[in-house]
């Protein structure tokens, strides 16, 4: 079962990143293309589906948001991206309501993609040099990553953002699609 709590938003819309639409729309573009990875997981009829977001869905949270609404899902569809092998996020939507999950709170300083994942949670940019999560360390609890584990896994400074969403899609059920897609099967 999934309870709406911390981390969690209803998307109404618009966006609250204050730059000029021009500029943003340049870094977006820039962006883009250092995201190392960007699927979406979805459950249907007992059977696990992953595939590529497309680039137009990679602009904010509110946008991966509206793309994963397309999705059938009996648990929600689930986001899963990793930007410059350097931070991940995970963005969930179940019904009206989306959970997310950024690794690391200070890249809003440097990616608009961060910046719109904490604008959403509500909390303030911060040019930081720690690494602390924001968000939902619960996101995927009733998918088998409890809390505590995520966090364990997100205090693992060796590991790649790509290593740790494994890891979430194998306990969740899907791990060898989602290896399959972002290309860390073993041939």
């Amino acid at each position: 079962m999934w309870w709406p709590g911390a981390g969690s938003a209803t998307i109404r819309g618009g966006s609250n990143i204050s730059e000029p639409r021009e500029s943003v729309m340049a870094q977006d573009i820039d962006e883009v293309e250092d995201v190392d990875l960007a699927v979406v997981a979805y459950l249907d009829e007992s059977d696990w589906y992953v595939q590529e977001l497309p680039e137009e869905a990679l602009e904010s949270v509110e946008s991966i948001a509206r793309e994963l609404r397309r999705y059938p899902a009996e648990t929600g569809a689930v986001a899963l991206l990793s930007v410059d092998e350097d931070w991940l996020l995970i963005v969930r939507v179940v019904g009206p309501s989306v959970r997310l999950l950024l690794s690391d709170a200070s890249a809003a300083s440097d990616w608009t993609l961060a910046r719109s994942a904490v604008d959403e949670l509500g909390l303030p940019v911060e040019d930081d040099d720690d690494q602390v999560p924001a968000g939902d360390l619960a996101i995927v609890a009733d998918l088998g990553m409890p809390p505590s584990e995520l966090g364990e896994l997100l205090d693992d400074f060796d590991l790649y953002p790509e290593e740790i969403l494994s890891e979430i899609a194998t306990r969740a059920g899907f791990g060898a699609r989602f290896d399959d897609a972002a290309g860390l099967s073993n041939a």
